[in-house]
Formats: C-alpha cells, structure tokens, sequence
C-alpha cells in the first residue's frame, strides 16, 4: 500500500477505533506511530477503561434511575461552559456524547465482543451542590479486562485487516510536519527513530533518528494523545488563575511518550487550539515502587472514609473527600502552598477501600478471572496490589499510636512539620461523630449516603471511630500531584474535522482522541465526570473514521468518469 487513503497519526484508542471505522468503510489506512508495535492502544491499555454510560441495564438492575436528561444536566453543571468562542463546538460535542452513552455506546462496543462488570461504581460524587459539578448518580462501568480487553476489541480486527492489505503500520515512524498545499493537509514527513522491537510497553524509548520519510493521502486523522508527560509544557499551560500557581513536583500518570507534539505542529500548519489551559490532574497520586516508565505515578482510588488532610495538617472541608471533586481538592491543595497532602485512615479502611489506578494493578480484572475477582472485591484483607504499595512504596508510613504515626510523617517531609495534638484534636472531633446515624459531620454523612447504593456497601468500611485501636494500626500516606489528561486541544466540529482559528473547517485533517480535547477542542469543559476519557477516545475516533468514509465516498461518486473514445 504506497498511497493510503487514509494517514492516522497514533496508534493508541482513538487511532485504532479510528482506522477500524475506515476499514469497515472500504478505505486503506496507514497508521503511524513514534513508538514500537509493543505499544498498541496508547494510554488506554494501562487504564482501568471506565466507561461512561447513561440508563444502562446494569444501572437499572442497581436500581439507579438514570436519563440523558440527568446525566447532560450533571455534565454541563461539571463543564460550566463559559466561553462564547471556544465552547461552541465543546458543548455540542457534550450533549452528542451524553446522547452516545445514553443510546448507542453500550451496544456499540458490546457488538465488538467488550463486556462491563454488572455494578456500576460512583465516581467522582461531586461538590454537594444540585447543579454543580458530579455524578448524581453511578455510572462508572468498569470493562471486564480493564483496558487490555477494550484494546483488544479493536486490535484485532486491524490485525486481521493488515493480514488482507487494508491496514499498514508504520512504527518509530515520528511525525515532524504535516504537508499543507493549497489550504488543504495532503500528508506528514517526519523522522524514522531507531528500532527498538523488544523494549517493552510503557518504557521510555530512544529518540536517535536514523532516517526521513514523506507519506500523501487524502486525508489526515491526528490521534497523538496529550501532553500529560510533559511537565515544562503543563506549567506553561496552567491555568493559574483558578488554580495558583503549579506544583513544584509532579509525578507522570502517562508514559514518556505522551508528549503534545502533534498539537503545537498542528497548530504551526493552521489549526485552531482552543481551551489549552484546561486540565486534569489527580492529587492522589503515588510513587510507583515498580516504574515502568520516568517518574511513573499510580493514583489511589479511595472510599469516602480516609480523613484528608493538607500539607500544613487541616483537614479538607466539604466537599474536598475522597471521590469527590479531583479538581477541587487539588485547587485546595496547592493553596498551602505546597504540592502534597495526606491521608490518614487505619487498617479497616484501606483493606475496603482502597483500589489502584492502572490495568497492571487490577490482575483480576484484567485477567478476567472471575474466581479471583469475587475473592479479591470481597475478601477484608487489603488488596495484593495496595498490600504490595505498603510494604515498598516511599508514600506508606505504618504506626500503632498517633503520635508515632505523625512523627515519621514529619520524618518523610520535614517541612512544613505537622502537629500531632492539632491533628489528634480534628480525629477525635470526627470520632465524636460516629456514635449516631445523623451528624452534622459532612464527611460521616457522605459515608452514610454512599453505603445506601448497595453494590458498593462491600467496599466502604462500616463508620467507626478512626482511633479506635480495634481498627488499627493507623496509616498514613503522603499524597503527589499526578499528571494526567489534556481537556483542551485542537477545535473539531462534530466529524471530528479540525478547524482554522477563524472557525471554518482545514481540509484534509481530522482530530480524535485526547489531542482534540476528546473532541471539539474540550468536550468536559473545566471538569470530568470519570469514564469519559477512554469513551470519549471511542466517540470522537468513531466520528472521524465514519465522516471520512463518508467524504471520501462522496468525492469518489462526484469524480467525472472517464468515456472511452472522448478526445
């Protein structure tokens, strides 16, 4: 295949969703990426692939009443669209995704053989405000297989398509320029980067070029990922006005290769960049004891009940709990001053209610081993995974008493110190708290209200006082500002065509994926509902492959044949 219809730009969710569209549609694809074939899927192999769907059966089985109407009010009350030009296409692209997740996104990827766990999880509750940002309701519906299986529903289909001629890739093949002529992209150059077929996923690879190349097609898809590895080019973008200023230290919840090349060489051929100072980071990121990749972070996915506090040793206020509003506590977090933060809790909680981040610390899940996972999701030990995190990660700090346990925090970060009467007096002030089943503890009642939705009462620890030694030992753990997602990117209408900066379309380039802010330059606004990152992967590369099929199909039927004999 020497003149590919399609160029798709990355190999990670969004290309390959992207290409699959295309090939079923009759077109050849080449498919280019900077790293080898062991990468395949991108970002989306290592996630936990969530996936955000509105009044499914699992929902309904839960008992959770749900609509498109609640969700695209909770969506638009989380991305408080604000900005008359560079809103435009993000909050259309919205209500079309809720729309997707309300109709045709289940049956969709269920069609490809992916199936979801039957209990939705609640993620990311919110601020507390009807209107405001959060999930009203649990629809987080974790792919059995996490995101090696959602990979692999796509994968393989390609692979097939590349044994018949439909499908080339071209890895270690980095692009450098796309080729304008006439206003329209008509191909990419680039460098081809040193072989490296046997480095395995994830681990940052060389960057030594050891030639050129120049590829034409008629059409451009960039499907290149954010810029979540990128710290000099996060502060850039840092949006310090709502956020102060940004973290000194930043841990990468992305590989190395997840860079935001293609945006500023998108936007030097043309294209419009809008939203670029939207964001999301975690501040419950960890220090992976096992890298894999620079500065490799693994996020905790924490219940309601560890008690949160700053760097300075206050503990958050409404609504700053665990789950709840990431972007929140992070704006509250970095107001000390300071990058970390901490949770104490004892051994009841972090055998409950504690989950990791990552496909790799999910084997369970990820190996689809239904024996495994019942035992594990209601076993009251500690995860193997959090269990392994405890014994070598730098963040765990293990102490029978409180005074021991503040201690070696003051040990592990010096300063600011903390102190262990202050800390002590706001434990026992929520202690007091647990005795009855009303309060005026917003924490204790977010704890009460989250063990009402029934599927998740197996993995919140009943209330109990934190202190009391039956629950004990106490542990602490000292949390980092994990990189993640780019929310902003390049402008798309609704086919995922890239636009100009003065709105109208650039011929011959597409964008999918977290490049294209999941689609329109910033589909989630300023915050994310959660599962919407890998799904949004999926729409806007489903968007992209079926509107190319479409123009392409057309500008085929509009071409003049040729009549034999004509002079």
């Amino acid at each position: 295949m020497h003149d590919p219809d399609v160029i798709v730009v990355g190999a990670g969710l969004a290309g390959l969703v992207a290409a699959h569209e295309l090939v079923k549609g009759g077109r050849s694809v080449l498919v280019l990426d900077q790293e080898n074939r062991n990468n395949l899927g991108g970002q989306a192999f290592w996630s936990l692939a969530g996936l955000f769907f509105v009044d499914s059966p699992e929902q309904r089985r839960a008992g959770i009443e749900d609509s498109y109407e609640l969700a695209l009010a909770d969506w638009l009350g989380s991305a408080q669209f604000d900005r008359e030009r560079e809103d435009r296409w993000p909050r259309r692209w919205a209500e079309a995704y809720v729309r997707f997740a309300a109709t045709e996104k289940r049956r969709y990827l269920r069609d490809l053989g992916l199936r979801v766990l039957p209990m939705p999880g609640w993620a990311e509750r919110g601020a507390g405000v009807a209107g405001g940002h959060g999930n009203s309701v649990p629809r987080f519906h974790l792919t059995w297989g996490t995101g090696p299986e959602l990979v692999r529903v796509f994968q393989e289909p390609l692979e097939e398509a590349e044994k018949r001629g439909l499908v080339r890739f071209a890895f270690r093949h980095r692009v450098d320029r796309l080729i304008v002529e006439e206003g329209a992209v008509v191909g990419v150059s680039g460098s081809v980067l040193e072989p490296c077929d046997a480095l395995e996923r994830g681990v940052a690879s060389p960057r030594t070029a050891v030639g050129e190349f120049e590829l034409r097609a008629k059409a451009v898809v960039v499907c290149s990922g954010g810029l979540g590895h990128d710290f000099d080019l996060i502060r850039r973008n840092w949006p310090r006005e709502r956020m102060g200023e940004p973290p000194r230290e930043m841990i990468a919840g992305v590989p190395a290769h997840v860079d935001g090349r293609m945006l500023g060489i998108s936007e030097e051929a043309g294209a419009s960049i809008v939203n670029r100072d939207r964001m999301w980071h975690y501040p419950e990121g960890l220090r992976n004891w096992n890298p894999v990749w620079p500065h490799h972070a693994i996020r905790i996915i924490a219940g309601p009940s560890s008690m949160w506090f700053d760097a300075l040793g206050q503990r958050l206020e409404a609504p700053f709990f665990p789950g709840c509003d990431a972007l929140g506590t992070l704006r509250r977090i970095l107001s000390t001053g300071h990058d970390h933060s901490w949770f104490i809790l004892n051994e009841s909680i972090i055998a409950r209610e504690f989950a990791l981040s990552g496909s790799e610390q999910n084997p369970d899940i990820t190996g689809k081993d239904l024996r495994k996972t019942a035992r594990s999701r209601l076993s009251s030990s500690t995860p193997s995974p959090v269990a392994a995190f405890r014994r070598h990660g730098v963040d765990f700090l293990v102490r029978d008493a409180l005074p021991e346990l503040v201690a070696a925090m003051n040990e592990l970060v010096p300063e600011p110190a903390l102190d262990a009467a202050a800390i002590e007096r706001q434990i026992r002030a929520r202690d007091l708290e647990i005795a009855n089943a009303y309060g005026k503890d917003a924490q204790v009642m977010a704890i009460r209200n989250a063990r009402k939705y029934r599927p998740e009462r197996t993995r919140i620890a009943k209330p109990h006082r934190l202190l009391d030694p039956e629950h004990g030992p106490l542990i602490a753990v000292r949390l980092n500002v994990c990189t993640r997602k780019t929310l902003g990117g390049l402008e798309t209408n609704l086919d995922s065509q890239v636009l100009r900066p003065d709105g109208e379309p650039f011929p011959g380039l597409y964008a999918a994926g977290e490049v294209a802010g999941f689609g329109g330059g910033g589909v989630h606004g300023y915050n994310a509902l959660e599962g919407t990152f890998v799904g949004g992967c999926v729409f806007s590369g489903r968007a992209a492959g079926l509107a190319l099929v479409r123009e392409l199909r057309s500008a085929a039927a509009a071409r003049p044949v040729a009549v034999e004999g004509a002079a």
